[in-house]
């Protein structure tokens, strides 16, 4: 196959398609750019592509239609095309006498964690996962509104923005935090993230060295944990109970640089953390010297407590880095979260987003200043209020009636989920429960999973995470149901064969 004398040209194209074919990563049906489009990028004339796509499409690897872009072939099955090379993976190399190939040790770390498994419910599950919203639960119009006048009037000049976000989020925010929460900040205090995830993430970068002792609670969010882990900080596991993370033993941590603390709703058990326990992590974190992360995940929801002063509003000291997100009130589509940071902090904090990824989508911040500024917010936020505690309801409800003194509830005075404990059964018999839940096809979730290592509580019963922010009452009825058949059935003696 030759085209204007640039042979090797149009064989090395038609190769690299048909490899990235064969691998999968043209995957059956994709389109393909077009040859106009190829060739500019390319820097080869129209005539040497449309020779290559010629040529793919009578050897049967792509389709061609008048008027429409083509197409890898449908018939086609990845890895079918012969000779096809897989795509390279990385990982170490030595090729003859070169040097061993390697990641860091923050690499090294990365590669020991696992992704979770990306294996979405069937129709016929029932699933008490926590963190989803129900998608019937957004504020379509509304936003979908806000959005449309934000990029109707938005500036003539397509820029890069502040990275702390954009000026009218931050005020707005300002504002609903001081009306809603009681906490009193500057303007130059407020960072806007993607998501608490990323907040995390630059406290870690910014507050910890390797080697320096984080104190988390246990159980905790293993994803926080991991995060101050890449940076090759130490943890230190304080234990919880019902009222949440147990202050009087922090004497026992000689020294720390932080404290990652979740005291609206202890995650995952749920406490609330009462009034002495705040003020005495206070005294302690200011005795050590350590910077407090206050993470308020979703803060927004309280059933059945007084609500009391965040540490960042009682705090003197200005020690304390505050995490908010909309993630448990809009989407967690959206990625959208805050940082109250200390004024020390903001200058360290402000480049490292900068280098990050220089700010947070433009346009989803203004649209959602715009929801906080004309009450669209606040409207949504007391009927996601009153949605999410009658599904709470029904959950309670639900249990007391299918399983009454066989189960403990825990954590149900906010949040969005609550722990359900099973003292008929030990801790290390939680898969094995989860297991038969899922026979019921029902999805569950153990409270080991967010354990650090080691750290498991002595003694404790089996406990799951619940949450239901997901379910209508119909299908928390049923999956609770469906979960008590899984637990009656485990608790069964066995029938001698």
């Amino acid at each position: 196959m030759r085209a204007e004398g640039q042979g090797s040209v149009s064989r090395a194209l038609y190769e690299e398609l048909r490899a990235r074919i064969g691998d999968g990563t043209l995957p059956s049906g994709a389109a393909l750019p077009s040859t106009r489009g190829l060739a500019a990028e390319r820097g080869l004339s129209r005539t040497t592509v449309s020779l290559v796509y010629e040529q793919l499409a009578a050897d049967g690897f792509i389709e061609t239609r008048p008027g429409a872009a083509s197409q890898v072939a449908r018939s086609l099955r990845q890895g079918a095309v012969h000779g096809a090379q897989p795509a390279a993976t990385p990982g170490p190399t030595t090729p003859g006498d070169a040097p061993l190939r390697r990641t860091s040790r923050g690499g090294a770390r990365l590669a020991g964690l696992q992704l979770p498994a990306a294996t979405p419910p069937h129709p016929s599950e029932i699933d008490f996962v926590y963190g989803p919203l129900a998608r019937r639960d957004f504020p379509a119009a509304a936003w979908l509104k806000a959005q449309r006048a934000v990029v109707q009037r938005g500036p003539v000049r397509l820029a890069y923005g502040d990275p702390m976000g954009d000026p009218t989020l931050r005020q707005a925010l300002q504002a609903h935090l001081a009306r809603s929460r009681g906490m009193a900040c500057a303007v130059e205090q407020l960072m806007i993230v993607n998501g608490s995830q990323q907040a995390l993430d630059l406290c870690a970068r910014v507050l910890l060295d390797p080697g320096d002792v984080v104190v988390v609670e246990q159980p905790g969010y293993r994803m926080a944990h991991h995060v101050f882990e890449q940076a090759g900080a130490v943890l230190a596991p304080v234990a919880v109970d019902a009222q949440g993370l147990q202050t009087d033993h922090l004497a026992q941590v000689a020294q720390a640089q932080a404290l990652y603390v979740t005291p609206t709703h202890q995650f995952p058990l749920g406490g609330f953390l009462p009034m002495g326990r705040r003020l005495a992590l206070l005294a302690w974190a200011q005795a050590r010297g350590a910077w407090v992360i206050e993470d308020d995940y979703d803060g927004e929801y309280r059933h059945g407590v007084r609500p009391e002063p965040s540490l960042r509003a009682l705090d003197a000291q200005d020690g304390v880095v505050y995490i908010g997100t909309f993630s448990k009130t809009l989407s967690p589509e959206l990625r959208l979260g805050y940082l109250l940071l200390p004024r020390a902090l903001v200058q360290p904090f402000a480049m490292a987003k900068r280098l990050a990824d220089r700010h947070t989508a433009t346009v989803p911040q203004r649209a959602l200043a715009q929801l906080l500024a004309d009450g669209s917010y606040d409207h949504h936020l007391r009927r996601m209020r009153r949605q999410q505690r009658a599904r709470q309801q029904a959950l309670l409800v639900s249990l007391a009636r299918a399983l009454g003194a066989q189960v403990q509830v825990q954590g149900a005075a906010s949040g969005l989920h609550v722990v359900v404990w099973f003292p008929g059964l030990p801790a290390d018999q939680e898969m094995v429960l989860v297991e038969a839940a899922a026979d019921e096809r029902v999805r569950v979730y153990p409270v080991g999973r967010f354990d650090v290592p080691g750290h498991t509580a002595p003694g404790r019963p089996a406990g799951l995470v619940m949450g239901y922010a997901l379910l209508e009452r119909e299908q928390i009825e049923e999956g609770v149901s469906r979960l008590a058949a899984a637990y009656r059935r485990l608790r069964q003696p066995a029938t001698p064969a």
